[in-house]
C-alpha cells in the first residue's frame, strides 16, 4: 500500500494540495477555494487526486492543514457571541487597550469594535494581588447571577479573565467549575490556561479571541474531518500553528489562538527546510498569493518568531512601531509583514486621480476580469495578462480559461483612458505599483530591522511571487532569487516540513539575585510535566521529544523584556549568573547599551517549547514533482511577446518549463508551470541547482 502524507492549504483564491510520499513522489491538485465552506474544496480536491491517480483515502496517513478559518471569523466579525466575566473595575480592558495607533496622523482612526460588546462583559467582585495573594474572596452566587444574565443573552462562548489570575488562579478555577456544572459543552476559556501571564489586557484580549473563534473552529474542523471520512481518509488531521509547529486537531479546537496565522506560516518553514539544506544562510522569504503578500526572513537557518501579534482591523503593512490596529494575541508567531497585494488585487482610480491597487481583492469570487466569471473590476492578474506575463489563453496548466480580450477591454475603459494613458502603460503602472506596495513588506524585515536585504537572497513563492521578484529585486539590489519547485502550491508543501510543537508560558516575577531556586525550578519541573504529557497523548515519549526553555527578562523598572536561551538542568547560582550575562548581551545587542552590574535584573516569564521528534525526515532529500507542463511551453519555438518596462519594451520572449533551466538560460525568458509564471527578466540567467530549485542572477 502507497504511504502518502498531504499538505492542504487554503488561500483566499486558491485551495492547494500536495501529496508525498517516503520515496519523494509528489503529486498535487490546485482547485478554486470554496469560500461558503472550505471544508468542500478540500473534500473535491483530494477526491480528484485520488481519481487521477489511482489512489485511496487508506493511502494517505497524515494530513497536514493550513487554514484561515479562525482569521476570517475574526477580519468579518462572524465569530461566537462571546460573553466576558472579569474582577470588577477592568470591564473596558478591551476597549482602553494600548496607548498605541497605527496611523499618528490619522485622525479620523477608530479603534475597531471590541469582539465582546460591552453589555455581555460583566464583572464580578474579587481580587488576588500580584503576589498570588487572595483579598477579597469570589461568591459563587455572584457567578451563578452573572452566568444567569450571560445565559439570558444567548452566548455561544465565554471567556474569564480576572486580575492577576496568572499568579493564583484559584478564583478562574471555581468560575470554571461553576460554568461546566451548569452548562455542560458550553465553550469556555479561562486565562489562567490560555495565557498565565502578566498584562491583564494581552491576557483579557488572547483569551477573548481564543472564545471567539472557539465553536467557528470546532464546525469547520469536525466538518472537514467528517468529509474525509467519507472519501476514506481516516488519517491524523495535523494544522499548522502560526508559529510553525503542528498540533493535533483536537489540541487546535482547545487552542484556537493557535492557528489564527495558520497559513502563511506554513511557508516560511519550508523555505527554512531549503535553505538550511542549500546552505543558503541568509534568506527573506516573499510569498504572494491572490489576496495578500507576506515577507519574513529566515537566518542561519532560523526562523524569526514574535511573540504577539494583531489580527483584524486592516491588513498591517510591517512596522513593529505601526501596531494597535487590529485585535491583539500575545501569543507566539512567525514574524511576518503582510500587505494587501495579490493578484486578484483591485486596479482602481482614488478621487485625486491617482492609479492604486488593492487592498480590496476580487478573490476565488468572482475573480480577475480575464477568468470570465463575472468580475466586473480590473485587477493586477488582469494587468499582467496584458503585459504577456501571464498566458493569455489559460492558467493552471490549462485547466482555467481565460478572456484576455474582456482584461484588455475594460482596463482600457476603467483605467487607462481616464488616465490618459496607453493601455500598456496603464498595466505597466499597476504591476509596478503592486511591486511598490511588496516591498515596503520585505524592507519592514529587512532594512527596518537592521539588516541589508543586498546581503540576502530572495525566496519567492507563492502563484504570483516568481512573476513579481525579478522586478523587486531589482529595486531593493539584490542579486540572486530562488523559486522551488511547485512554487505555487508551496505553502502546502512547507506542511509537510512541519513538526509537532507546542508552546507554553507562565508569569513568575522576581528580582534574579533573590530568586527561591526550588520554586523556580518546580515551575519549570511542572511546565516541562506537562508538555511531555502533551507529547506522550500525540505519540511522542523518550528520544522523540525535545525540550527547549527560555525566559523573559529586564531591568527594574523597564516595562518591556527580552527572551534568551534558559539553559537545561535544574537552575542553580551558576545557571542564573549565566541568564544574567545573556540578559545583559542581547540588550546590548538590541538597544546598543548594557546597565553596569549593579542594576538590578527581573526575571518577569519563563517559557518552553515542546517538539515531536519524527522517527525519519519528514520529506526526503530528493523530490519529484508530477506537475504537468502547460500546453505549448517547453519548446524554444514557443514564444510571445513581453513588456519589459520602458527601458526594454516590448521584447519576443522563448516560453520554457523548468526542465529547459537545467542548462543556464539568459533573460529575458518566461517560465510557466503548472501553478505559477517565473518571469526572467534581460539581463538575468537562470539556471537549475541540484534541489530542482531556479536560482535567477541579476546583472
Amino acid at each position: 500500500m502507497a504511504r502518502f502524507r498531504v499538505g492542504v492549504d487554503i488561500g483566499g483564491t486558491f485551495t492547494d494540495i500536495v501529496f508525498l510520499d517516503p520515496e519523494g513522489r509528489v503529486h498535487t491538485k490546485k482547485v478554486s477555494s470554496s469560500v461558503d465552506d472550505y471544508a468542500r474544496a478540500i473534500v473535491e480536491g483530494l477526491r480528484e487526486v485520488f481519481r487521477e491517480t489511482g489512489l485511496a483515502g487508506a493511502d494517505v496517513v497524515e494530513v497536514l492543514h493550513g487554514t484561515t478559518v479562525a482569521s476570517n471569523a475574526i477580519l468579518e466579525l462572524r465569530g461566537a457571541r462571546t460573553g466576558l466575566i472579569t474582577t470588577a473595575g477592568f470591564r473596558d480592558a478591551l476597549e482602553i487597550r494600548r496607548l498605541r495607533m497605527p496611523r499618528l496622523y490619522e485622525i479620523a482612526w477608530e479603534k475597531p469594535v471590541p469582539l465582546v460588546e460591552r453589555y455581555l462583559r460583566l464583572e464580578v467582585r474579587e481580587r488576588i494581588n500580584a503576589r498570588g495573594e487572595i483579598q477579597s474572596a469570589l461568591d459563587p452566587a455572584e457567578v451563578d447571577a452573572v452566568l444567569d444574565r450571560l445565559l439570558g443573552e444567548g452566548v455561544e462562548a465565554i471567556a474569564v479573565c480576572l486580575l492577576n489570575s496568572y499568579a493564583n488562579p484559584v478564583h478562574e478555577q471555581r468560575i470554571k467549575e461553576i460554568v461546566e456544572r451548569r452548562v455542560p459543552g458550553l465553550p469556555l476559556c479561562i486565562s489562567a490556561e490560555v495565557l498565565p501571564e502578566i498584562r491583564e489586557y494581552e491576557r483579557t484580549s488572547t483569551t477573548v479571541i481564543n472564545a471567539y473563534v472557539m465553536p467557528v473552529v470546532r464546525r469547520y474542523l469536525r466538518s472537514l474531518r467528517h468529509g474525509l471520512a467519507e472519501i476514506g481518509v481516516e488519517a491524523p488531521l495535523l494544522i499548522i500553528q502560526s508559529n510553525g509547529g503542528l498540533m493535533t486537531a483536537d489540541s487546535a479546537e482547545r487552542m484556537p489562538m493557535h492557528i489564527i496565522e495558520s497559513g502563511p506560516a506554513a511557508g516560511v518553514i519550508g523555505a527554512q527546510a531549503l535553505a538550511r539544506r542549500t546552505g543558503m544562510p541568509k534568506v527573506i522569504t516573499f510569498d504572494m498569493g491572490g489576496t495578500t503578500a507576506k515577507a519574513s526572513i529566515v537566518e542561519d537557518g532560523e526562523v524569526n518568531r514574535a511573540t504577539e501579534y494583531s489580527v483584524g482591523g486592516g491588513i498591517m503593512h510591517g512596522s513593529r512601531l505601526l501596531s494597535g490596529s487590529g485585535y491583539l494575541l500575545r501569543v507566539p508567531a512567525i514574524d511576518l509583514a503582510e500587505v494587501g497585494a495579490g493578484g486578484g488585487s483591485i486596479v482602481w482610480i482614488d478621487a485625486g486621480g491617482s492609479l492604486q491597487v488593492g487592498p480590496r481583492s476580487a478573490g476565488a469570487s468572482p475573480g480577475p476580469l480575464c477568468y470570465d466569471l463575472g468580475g466586473t473590476e480590473p485587477t493586477i492578474t488582469d494587468a499582467n495578462v496584458i503585459l504577456g506575463y501571464l498566458n493569455p489563453g489559460y492558467l493552471v496548466g490549462g485547466a482555467l480559461k481565460l478572456n484576455a480580450a474582456r482584461a484588455r477591454e475594460v482596463f482600457e475603459e476603467r483605467i487607462a483612458r481616464p488616465l490618459g494613458l496607453a493601455l500598456v502603460d496603464a498595466a505597466d503602472g499597476a504591476h509596478r505599483i503592486a511591486a511598490s506596495n511588496m516591498i515596503r513588506a520585505i524592507k519592514a524585515v529587512s532594512s527596518e530591522r537592521g539588516r541589508d536585504p543586498r546581503d540576502y537572497a530572495l525566496f519567492a513563492f507563492g502563484g504570483n511571487g516568481p512573476l513579481f521578484a525579478a522586478g523587486m529585486a531589482r529595486q531593493l539590489e539584490m542579486t540572486r532569487i530562488v523559486v522551488p519547485p511547485a512554487p505555487g502550491l508551496f505553502s502546502s508543501f512547507g506542511l509537510l516540513y512541519g513538526d509537532v510543537e507546542h508552546h507554553y508560558v507562565r508569569t513568575y516575577r522576581r528580582h534574579t539575585r533573590h530568586l527561591d531556586l526550588s520554586e523556580v525550578n518546580g515551575i519549570v519541573g511542572k511546565m516541562e510535566a506537562d508538555a511531555l504529557a502533551q507529547l506522550a497523548a500525540e505519540g511522542f515519549t523518550g528520544a522523540a521529544t525535545r525540550i527547549t526553555r527560555s525566559a523573559d527578562l529586564c531591568y527594574h523598572g523597564q516595562s518591556f523584556e527580552l527572551t534568551v536561551p534558559l539553559t537545561a538542568g535544574a537552575l542553580d547560582p551558576r545557571a542564573i549568573a549565566e541568564l544574567e550575562e545573556a540578559f545583559g548581551r542581547e540588550h546590548e545587542r538590541v538597544y546598543g547599551h548594557r546597565a553596569g552590574p549593579e542594576e538590578p535584573v527581573q526575571l518577569v516569564s519563563l517559557r518552553l517549547i515542546a517538539h515531536g521528534i519524527p522517527e525519519r525526515p519528514r520529506v526526503p532529500d530528493r523530490i519529484m514533482v508530477d506537475l504537468a507542463p502547460s500546453p505549448g511551453s517547453g519548446t524554444r519555438s514557443a514564444r510571445r511577446r513581453v513588456y519589459f518596462g520602458a527601458t526594454d519594451g516590448w521584447q519576443e520572449t522563448p516560453i520554457l518549463r523548468r526542465p529547459d533551466l537545467s542548462n543556464p538560460v539568459d533573460g529575458p525568458a518566461i517560465v510557466e508551470e503548472y501553478d505559477a509564471t517565473c518571469v526572467v527578466p534581460p539581463r538575468a540567467q537562470a539556471r537549475l541547482d541540484v534541489y530542482g530549485n531556479i536560482v535567477i542572477d541579476l546583472r
